[in-house]
């Protein structure tokens, strides 16, 4: 299909697979950050990807917090989504790249998850720095758990901690580094790959 229709059509597929996407992303860092999963935030998610993922419940454990069925449910719905947007444009690919570009696109999807949450966070902590907010409480709760590693090698100086400059640094470096170096060679335009804008 081609034209402005089919061209819609990609537009469509791929905002509602990228938001789709992010939420079983979310439930996979929240359950391995082990977050609060009575925050109002944390249950829509839940009710929201339960239907998608509870049939790979069923034949892939978890595995210390770590939940994989999360994992391998976004994959598929990334290179379902993928090939369907393909097949809109009228182009086709190897199932092994598609694979590949899919493995892309949520690394890229989980490092701008973090790189956005820390600069939520750091904006958040001069605006309302003590708010209660559900959905700020979960930024803090995915966080956490990198911010404690970060503290380890850099502990807070006269009282700043420097932990979002590490995730802001860090990520940026494996996306330039790797991602996007990775996602060059394999000659695919973005626009076709949930996880990536």
């Amino acid at each position: 299909m081609s034209g402005s229709f089919g061209q819609a059509l990609v537009y469509l597929i791929h905002a509602l697979g990228n938001l789709f996407l992010l939420a079983i992303l979310l439930r996979f860092l929240l359950q391995a950050a082990k977050a609060d999963f009575y925050n109002p935030v944390t249950q829509a998610i839940v009710i929201i990807t339960t239907p998608v993922i509870k049939p790979f419940r069923r034949i892939i454990p978890g595995y210390r917090g770590f939940d994989f069925a999360s994992l391998v449910a976004g994959l598929l719905i990334s290179v379902i989504a993928t090939y369907v947007m393909l097949l809109l444009i009228g182009t086709m690919i190897s199932p092994v790249s598609v694979f590949a570009w899919a493995g892309l696109g949520i690394a890229d999807y989980v490092l701008n998850i973090y790189f956005w949450a820390a600069l939520i966070s750091a904006i958040a902590s001069f605006i309302a720095p003590f708010s209660g907010h559900p959905v700020l409480l979960v930024i803090h709760e995915l966080l956490e758990p990198a911010y404690r590693l970060f503290r380890k090698v850099m502990p807070p100086i006269a009282g700043l901690d420097l932990s979002p400059l590490f995730i802001f640094l860090g990520t940026r470096f494996i996306e330039n580094g790797l991602v996007y170096p990775l996602a060059n060679s394999l000659r695919l335009p973005p626009s076709v790959v949930l996880g990536f804008w």
